[in-house]
């Protein structure tokens, strides 16, 4: 269909419902611990800022986390569906991870979800400041889990095969594999950096037309200090985590820099722009910086590594695509960095709420670190190939037996509803962030105006009737 095999329309299909999905856990994860904090700051200074900015943040982050449920299920029925041979060759370790990460992480959130949004006024102040905790923990376990099960597609070990099946022998060793801890903490911080980038570019927004207040102001201070800590943070675990795509994934990590061969007794440079040509074996139009590269990944200016060539052509990944996603997310990352040091030096001189060209930026780099995000899944995942467990199992013996036409098929059904599903959620998330946030929301009903009630989803004015039509 439209000239593409049932196997790449498969691979094009979880590539689709994966990128919509990643967004919602992301941003889950961020304003669950920032909603931990700013309750624990409101307990703590009984500053009514950090209350008013609970209750707005908690209506984003129960619209987010609908989505985040309902994107994530549709995922767990492809590998039954689109890839049956995955499933029953590995199924013994993807099903348990995966059940741990349900009985673990969601029935943790689903315990404790109802307390945090829907009992400000009916429970008693620690549990629910606890229950926030706990919701923020789950969803860190879920994060977890399901990085040991795609670690351990990329670095596979602790199991045996026996009658061409996967058989666990060792749990410790399938979840602590090597690339694991650095996975872990890559996507966690990444989660952190983009929801402070979308809570920081909210605030600028809202700064430009002119809603200035002490909300909107403590929205964008906290964003930025957690970009000023986290960003550096990310670019040292993106090195350690490179050494680890350098010592168990050489080719990932070639495809990544456009390293097509070694030149005897010379480092390697480093590529900042080019075109790899997987015919021709080289990268066209190169831009380099002489030896970095061997300095970055070897530590030395001599040392070489791995190059593409060394593999055989059906080892190798798509070398434009990871060559440019990489690129994507590292400058990207630049710019973060960009940002949350502009950001510290205009708060250094009195002016980080007036600068109307920083609050510009701030606002257009709001979804950066998503793209950034999907970006590096991309490089992942697409570096992986051609293996679904890398080494262990191509991803051509993994697919369903399924036609073309059928995979199609699908895939624009998929299209089509994840447009309009999410579409919507999306708009209404956006809506909200707009009305911006206000003072007394979630107050007691002696001291709120206008009574208005601490239920997140239903504080929003209509939002009940709207979520009801849309869900009908």
């Amino acid at each position: 269909m439209l000239g593409f095999t049932a196997l790449e329309l498969a691979r094009i299909q979880f590539g689709f419902t994966i990128s919509f999905h990643i967004v919602f856990p992301a941003i889950t994860i961020g304003l669950a611990s920032y909603l931990a904090v700013l309750e624990g700051l409101w307990l703590w200074r009984k500053d009514p800022v950090y209350r008013d900015l609970y209750h707005f943040w908690s209506r984003i982050f129960a619209v987010n986390f609908a989505m985040g449920v309902v994107s994530g299920l549709v995922m767990a029925y492809q590998f039954g569906t689109n890839w049956s041979h995955y499933s029953s060759f590995a199924g013994s370790i993807t099903g348990p991870l995966l059940a741990y990460e349900v009985l673990t992480a969601f029935f943790l959130e689903a315990g404790f979800l109802g307390v945090m949004l829907f009992g400000w006024n009916k429970v008693g102040s620690g549990l629910h400041f606890f229950s926030t905790v706990m919701v923020a923990l789950g969803t860190l376990v879920s994060a977890t889990w399901i990085l040991a099960s795609n670690s351990w597609m990329q670095t596979p070990q602790g199991f045996e095969i026996v009658d061409n099946v996967v058989v666990p022998v060792n749990w410790f060793e399938v979840i602590f594999n090597p690339s694991f801890s650095y996975r872990l903490a890559h996507m966690t911080m990444a989660a952190f950096i983009s929801t402070a980038l979308f809570v920081g570019a909210s605030g600028a927004w809202h700064l430009l037309r002119g809603n200035d207040n002490p909300r909107v102001r403590t929205m964008l201070s906290m964003a930025l200090w957690m970009l000023i800590a986290a960003a550096p943070l990310q670019i040292a675990i993106g090195d350690m985590h490179g050494l680890n795509t350098l010592e168990h994934q050489p080719a990932k990590l070639a495809a990544m820099e456009g390293h097509w061969e070694n030149k005897p007794g010379e480092g390697a440079p480093l590529l900042l722009f080019g075109w790899p040509d997987m015919q021709a074996e080289a990268t066209r139009y190169a831009v380099e910086v002489p030896r970095l590269g061997s300095l970055i990944l070897t530590r030395s200016w001599d040392g070489q590594y791995r190059a593409l060539k060394e593999f055989a052509p059906q080892d190798r990944p798509n070398v434009l695509l990871v060559f440019w996603s990489f690129r994507v997310m590292v400058g990207l990352g630049m710019l973060i960095l960009l940002l949350a040091l502009w950001g510290a030096w205009l708060r250094w001189r009195g002016r980080l709420y007036g600068s109307q060209a920083f609050l510009r930026f701030t606002a257009w780099m709001g979804p950066a670190g998503l793209i950034a995000l999907l970006a590096g899944w991309f490089t992942t995942e697409v570096g992986r190939q051609p293996w679904i467990v890398y080494g262990v199992l191509r991803t051509q013996d993994a697919v369903s037996n399924h036609s073309a036409q059928v995979m199609g098929a699908t895939l624009i059904v998929f299209i089509v509803a994840y447009f309009a599903v999410f579409g919507i959620g999306v708009r209404y998330m956006l809506k909200l962030v707009s009305q911006g946030p206000q003072a007394h929301e979630g107050a007691s009903d002696a001291e709120a105006p206008g009574h208005r009630p601490a239920r997140p989803l239903s504080a929003a004015p209509g939002a009940a009737s709207r979520t009801h039509h849309q869900e009908g």
